[in-house]
């Protein structure tokens, strides 16, 4: 078997609302083969992982694996199984998996969940399958390969990329509330809510987080200044720049000290209880090695910090100058360690904090107990668990050798031996929850502390006899250690005793107080044809509405109006790009089939779904091979409506009238709006008969109606680019976007008077625009499937004549060119269906032919209208330039020119230089 690449859907897809990865399987040898055909090939797999047993399969139940492999089945679902186990024994959470046929025999799609948050250039699922192949194949003949060397890789490499443990809490948090969240690819930086309520997060700072008070925080010294001077108790402390200044200070002070850099965090270089010179200049001289200017932002960023500061060190960018190391000595303060966390001006949580240590057991050595409880899968390497692994580095052996003992000493029974003097978890400590002890002097002194620096979040470090306790009046006998801005959240949140507190909710609800919405209204809208046009009406809309709206189409992302970014804006990406923009306050996306099947939704919840229509395209692509599969991925965007959203579908198309009873769109439980182009649609009229709401044509007027009662919106023929009505697909188009709009509270006054104002030739480009050249109207258009060119014949026909009004039986000469990645039978057949529009046709190439070789695309567009006509008159010309030319010299004077293209730019142009005037 052999992996050919990997591709991953992040945002909702076919398949799940999370994120999934798609392993492309070639079987090659193995194709055809089951597991029945290879005798003991389930007993030597099942060996290797035990785990296999207890996968459900399709029987939804444990053992369901085992039945499949003995009734037989193939081996790309046997890889998709072994991949999911081997996510789950890394620690990877991944549970759902399908294996589906992709095209040719031997070839699969293995589908496998992926975490939320993992990041979309992960290796670990493309090495999973990767050592899944292995294991299979291996098992064919005999045991399978050992994984465990490059699972241990793996695993190494997913816990490296995965969120970190305070950053995952408030991603998970957000979510609890409804708030969209959205990962900045590797980092521990988020993304919250949608256009003008997106926030940024990143670890514990918020966007709000204030930069000085960052810079307050980060500068030891000058946050005790801050703090001393608004009356808070903090150590008596001097700064040193070198080792005779550190034992002058020692001598002020009095012992015992404490001695650390002045931008030092995670208690590094953090020398405690020292009363010895000779103490004060080894502290001294470790502590100026760490003192070098404070952690770059994404130590902060990445986490979990407890106290990591982002950007320059404290006092380089205040002060205008590096400087050399310094350090400050200060006054040691007795008694216990407290972390308070201090969110929006209130304490959100308090814990009590213990230095690295092990007890005796009379037994075992120090390295023999740093081992047992290592062994808890609670502590891990840096910041990723809710403990951190204990070391027996170079400080740990300098406090071990000051108590008697070496790693291989044997401790008494009930001894405690301490590996750390300093209490941070990033050291091997635990933390106790003390939220609901800490006195009302301790909390008020805590939430003055934070106010001073000027912090959002940030934790206060302060060692107290008792938090319980009022403060002690006696100087010295309380103090604030530190402000810690982005605070680990750790300890809060899993406490090694006690009782663990919604600490990130509290820091998500400092952003979205209740009530504060989170998202922007969305709708989405797909279709196969007039999605573009209808995107465009509804942005207008809204927009009148006073709504600075986000818009992606084929054309484009445009934000207020002003196009921003210039691409066939249909996928994902444009819409993250509109959701990101803190100026939008409505966003109206274009959600084509191509980027729900490469890489899935853009955004989560829809306010309104849209879909016009669903007919054959994109056949042959994508292993899309029927309209069934084709509904298949355009129901997506009615499924992911947020629940009791707005579902909009058009009455008078089977597979788009249908979404509305597919049982994942009935979950979401949606107000259903259907449309018409005639009142008396059967599957409209049986939905307004039941109460429904819908929109129609009516006695020549748009009409909203809902159950018995109607109200009229606009005359048809007030409707901009519908051209009086001859354009039957506008008018429909415009009956989606009514009920869009509607839906999302738009007055019927602001509805009409877009309607009126939607000049095609400045607000929808390119779709049904009618340009005079000469004597000649010219009808441009992007119809490329049969429905699309049979909507461009039933206009012409309407505006300039019946079926025989041209000379050859025809209304007027077309001009074609198709897309090359079309499958033939669709080019043949939207071919055919132009023939029995027009009898004279010009046939031309775009110059992106799509894989296609130079004639074959004329070859088939001749084959279709020669089968849809065999008197049609057709003429190959070189290029748009010639083809347009030879269209206008065959056409009759005030005869149409239907003109088709792949790419608007050059045909714009093109007018331009014939001097075309924009003709309504």
């Amino acid at each position: 078997m052999r992996l050919d690449h990997v591709r991953r859907l992040s945002g909702p897809n076919v398949y799940l609302s999370r994120p999934v990865a798609i392993a492309h399987l070639d079987l090659q040898g193995l194709t055809g083969h089951e597991t029945t055909d290879h005798p003991g090939f389930a007993e030597r797999l099942v060996e290797a992982l035990p785990g296999l047993a207890t996968h459900h399969c399709a029987a939804g139940r444990p053992g369901g694996l085992l039945d499949a492999m003995a009734r037989g089945t193939y081996f790309g679902h046997v890889t998709e199984h072994v991949a999911l186990e081997l996510s789950g024994l890394i620690g990877r959470e991944a549970f759902f998996g399908r294996t589906v046929l992709a095209g040719a025999p031997g070839r699969y799609d293995v589908v496998l969940e992926c975490p939320r948050d993992e990041p979309p250039g992960s290796p670990v699922v493309e090495r999973l399958v990767g050592v899944a192949l292995r294991m299979v194949t291996g098992a064919l003949a005999g045991p399978p390969p050992d994984p465990a060397a490059e699972l241990a890789e793996i695993a190494a490499l997913h816990e490296a990329e995965r969120l970190g443990v305070s950053t995952a809490a408030l991603a998970a948090a957000a979510r609890r509330r409804g708030v969209p969240v959205h990962r900045v690819g590797d980092l521990n930086l988020l993304r919250l809510g949608y256009g003008r309520y997106r926030r940024t997060i990143w670890a514990a700072m918020t966007d709000a987080t204030s930069a000085i008070g960052m810079e307050i925080a980060g500068d030891k010294r000058l946050a005790h200044r801050l703090l001393a001077d608004a009356g808070l108790p903090v150590p008596d402390g001097r700064v040193a720049s070198s080792p005779a200044q550190a034992l002058e200070a020692l001598r002020d002070i009095g012992g015992p000290v404490v001695v650390k850099p002045v931008a030092g965090h995670q208690g590094e270089g953090v020398h405690i209880e020292l009363t010895e010179p000779p103490e004060v200049v080894a502290a001294f001289t470790a502590a100026a090695g760490g003192a070098r200017p404070g952690p770059a932002a994404g130590t902060a960023a990445n986490g979990e910090a407890g106290g990591a500061r982002p950007g320059p060190a404290a006092g380089t960018a205040a002060n205008g100058e590096a400087g050399g190391a310094e350090v400050i000595v200060e006054s040691y303060v007795p008694g216990r360690d407290y972390r308070v966390l201090v969110v929006g001006g209130r304490v959100a949580a308090a814990a009590e904090l213990t230095a690295a240590r092990v007890v005796g057991d009379g037994a075992a050595t120090v390295a023999e107990l740093v081992e047992r409880i290592n062994a808890d899968p609670a502590r891990g390497e840096g910041h990723d668990r809710p403990l951190t692994r204990l070391a027996l580095g170079p400080a740990e052996l300098d406090l071990l050798a000051r108590q008697g003992h070496r790693p291989g000493t044997v401790p008494a029974a009930g001894e405690a031996v301490w590996l750390r003097r300093n209490a941070n978890l990033s050291t091997g400590g635990t933390s106790r929850d003390v939220t609901a002890e800490v006195h009302p002097e301790a909390a008020a002194l805590c939430v003055r502390a934070a106010g001073t620096v000027g912090m959002d979040v940030c934790g206060i470090d302060l060692r107290l006899p008792d938090i319980a306790a009022p403060l002690p009046a006696e100087p010295g006998a309380a103090g604030i250690l530190e402000v810690n801005a982005a605070p680990g959240l750790r300890m809060h949140l899993a406490p090694h005793e006690g009782e663990g507190r919604d600490v990130a909710g509290e820091i998500i609800d400092l952003l979205y107080p209740a009530g504060t919405p989170s998202r922007v209204p969305i709708v989405s809208v797909t279709g196969t044809n007039g999605k573009t046009t209808t995107v465009r009406m509804i942005a207008h809309m809204l927009e009148l509405d006073g709504r600075r709206t986000g818009m992606t189409s084929t054309e484009g992302v445009y934000v207020g109006r002003r196009l921003v970014h210039r691409s066939d804006a249909s996928g994902p990406r444009s819409a993250e790009m509109v959701l990101g923009d803190r100026t939008v306050e409505a966003a109206v996306l274009e959600t084509a089939r191509g980027g729900i099947v490469r890489r899935g939704l853009g955004y989560h919840g829809a306010d309104v779904a849209v879909v016009t229509n669903v007919t054959p395209d994109h056949l042959g692509m994508d292993d899309t091979e029927s309209l069934d599969d084709l509904v298949e991925i355009k129901a997506l965007v009615a499924e992911e409506v947020r629940r009791g959203g707005r579902v909009v579908l058009n009455a008078e198309d089977p597979a788009s009238a249908g979404l509305a009873e597919r049982p994942a769109v009935r979950d979401r439980d949606p107000s259903v709006r259907l449309f018409a182009l005639s009142p008396d649609a059967p599957v409209l009229v049986a939905h307004l008969r039941d109460g429904g709401a819908g929109y129609c044509v009516e006695h020549g007027w748009l009409t909203e109606a809902t159950g018995d009662r109607r109200t009229r919106v606009l005359p048809v023929e007030e409707i901009a680019g519908a051209f009086g009505g001859h354009a039957g697909h506008v008018v429909a188009n415009a009956l989606a976007a009514v009920a869009a709009a509607r839906a999302l509270g738009v007055s019927l006054d602001v509805v009409g008077r877009a309607l009126r104002t939607f000049e095609p030739h400045t607000r929808n480009p390119g779709r049904g625009c009618v340009y005079r050249v000469g004597e000649n109207p010219v009808l441009v258009d992007y119809a490329h499937n049969p429905a699309a060119v049979a909507a461009m014949g039933a206009f012409a026909a309407a505006r300039w004549g019946g079926p025989d009004g041209g000379p050859d039986g025809g209304s007027g000469v077309a001009v074609v060119t198709l897309p090359g990645d079309r499958c033939d039978d669709l080019v043949v057949e939207t071919a055919r269906t132009l023939a029995a529009s027009f009898g004279r046709v010009v046939v031309y190439e775009d110059e992106d032919l799509r894989g296609r070789r130079s004639g074959e695309m004329t070859r088939l567009i001749v084959r279709g209208l020669r089968e849809g006509r065999p008197d049609v008159r057709h003429h190959p010309a070189g290029d748009l330039k010639g083809a347009l030319a030879s269209a206008l010299d065959m056409a009759e004077p005030g005869e149409p020119v239907l003109l088709l293209y792949e790419k608007l730019q050059p045909v714009l142009e093109l007018l331009e230089t014939l001097g075309a005037e924009p003709e309504e």
